[in-house]
């Protein structure tokens, strides 16, 4: 069967011009830091999505400095008009909560500006690599413990 349709497909002389298969965007949550002073601000972030083609819900968090929208959106498109209608700077939430990530207190993984309970999520290599420790030094400083009579 998928072999006719195709072949209806390229010898379908019925329409002028050639049919475009539209992709379908999928529901998903963007989370976005904005900074947000006040009750305006807040108004200002949260009118600035809400008219937006796609978006089904709009939560934002002033103590977190947090937006969070829900819909069928692209997250570069929302970030952009943040950015744009309400001229503050605006990027994706670049924070994760501290249990996930390995060593929360490795440079470049802790953040002070951080909400409470989370770190900035640690992707590039080097940050990881400084984080964990390799077999050899766990080796050698286990060797050498008060822990280990026989060292």
């Amino acid at each position: 069967m998928g072999a006719l349709d195709h072949l209806s497909n390229i010898f379908d002389c019925s329409s002028g011009h050639s049919k475009k298969l539209k992709k379908r965007k999928q529901l998903q949550t963007v989370e976005i830091k904005i900074k947000i002073d006040c009750e305006g601000c807040e108004r200002k972030v949260r009118r600035s999505v809400e008219g937006m083609k796609g978006v089904t819900s709009v939560e934002v968090s002033p103590k977190q400095n947090k937006l969070t929208v829900t819909g069928y959106v692209n997250p570069e498109k929302v970030v952009a008009r943040v950015a744009h209608r309400t001229g503050k700077k605006a990027e994706l939430w670049p924070y994760v909560p501290y249990d996930v990530v390995a060593h929360p207190y490795a440079p470049g993984v802790y953040d002070k500006k951080a909400p409470a309970g989370y770190v900035r999520n640690a992707e590039d290599p080097q940050i990881s690599q400084l984080a964990r420790a390799s077999s050899t030094e766990v080796r050698y400083t286990t060797a050498f413990s008060d822990e280990n009579p026989q060292a």
